[in-house]
């Protein structure tokens, strides 16, 4: 039964996205990029509620945990991956960042889901670091890429690359590049069915994955 999983997600991320599109970056062939990949809210913080009850924390997890397996079968364990949480648990956010910081992380990525007052707001929107840091050139051009790479493969509308204060990214981006990612509004409608089903949740995390793979940074480690 785990071969029969393992074939299925295989035979998917192949049939969603074919090849991967020309590498904007080598990959440091010494070692495993080490992503962090945050899955954002838990515990007693919910995150954005939908209409029908879907809770963010939920999702991003899923999300997160479906990165994880593509990478250990799909992608053959490419990249060397840690969760911030892995379970419905509240993580304080500095914890979060140093939790990065000890892995001596190449990449951190924060997932969440957007939520607004106008049921007709829809799309993704990937935020990065107002705050000007060492590696800001470099989350630019990953959340340029992941936000391209995203609208896509799963079709949703792009609400382009911002800049934020949030402390993720504010703590961050001295020492890697960072992105957290809004995969959408679980105040419409048609978004929030979407990503209740199971199947999108694979295809969002493939999309990351996958274009990750085409991304990744040789990080110089003083």
């Amino acid at each position: 039964m785990v071969q029969f999983k393992v074939l299925i997600s295989i035979i998917l991320v192949l049939e969603l996205f074919g090849l991967p599109s020309p590498v904007l970056a080598q990959l440091n062939q010494t070692r495993k990029q080490i992503i962090v990949i945050d899955p954002g809210h838990g515990g007693k913080d919910s995150g954005a509620v939908g209409i029908n009850g879907i809770q963010e924390k939920n999702i991003v997890l899923k999300i997160a945990k479906q990165i994880i397996e593509l990478n250990e079968t799909a992608f053959k364990d490419n990249f060397e991956i840690y969760l911030t949480r892995y379970k419905d648990t509240l993580i304080s956010l500095g914890d979060r960042t140093k939790l990065a910081k000890s892995l001596n992380t190449d990449i951190f990525i924060s997932l969440h889901c957007n939520h607004s007052d106008n049921p007709n707001a829809r799309g993704l929107e990937v935020y990065v670091s107002k705050k000007q840091g060492r590696y800001s050139e470099e989350s630019i051009l990953l959340a340029y890429h992941l936000q391209k790479g995203l609208k896509e493969n799963i079709g949703f509308e792009s609400r382009g690359v911002k800049f934020a204060n949030f402390q993720v990214l504010r703590e961050t981006n001295d020492y890697f590049p960072s992105v957290l990612l809004e995969l959408g509004f679980l105040s419409n409608g048609d978004e929030e069915n979407y990503l209740l089903n199971k199947s999108s949740l694979l295809k969002i995390a493939s999309a990351i994955i996958i274009n990750l793979k085409n991304v990744s940074y040789e990080r110089n480690v003083n």
